[in-house]
């Protein structure tokens, strides 16, 4: 895909480390799967599947990428969540492309 809402393939590689770096898996805090994202001083919680924000904020055109990404990666995402929840080392995702 070479431009998602408005934003350029390099844009989006150049924030791609950043929505990967900032998942985090925590069983216990929301009760179901899900992930954390950072971008700057944003800070947002997503479920998966689905990508329903829990908790936080994030920019408005980071928030349809990152909504995107679950979207297409929910079945990776909801693998490393058990990989994760059954103390295994979850694998990398790529970024949106």
């Amino acid at each position: 895909m070479g431009c998602f809402s408005g934003v350029g393939e390099k844009k989006l590689e150049r924030y791609a480390d950043a929505f990967l770096a900032a998942i985090r898996q925590h069983a216990f805090q929301h009760h179901y799967p899900h992930v954390h994202i950072r971008y700057h001083e944003f800070k947002a919680v997503f479920r998966i599947p689905g990508g329903e924000l829990l908790e936080g904020e994030l920019p408005g055109r980071q928030m349809k990428l990152v909504q995107a990404w679950i979207e297409l990666h929910q079945d990776d995402l909801m693998a490393n969540w058990y990989l994760a929840s059954t103390g295994q080392t979850p694998f990398k995702i790529d970024p949106l492309r």
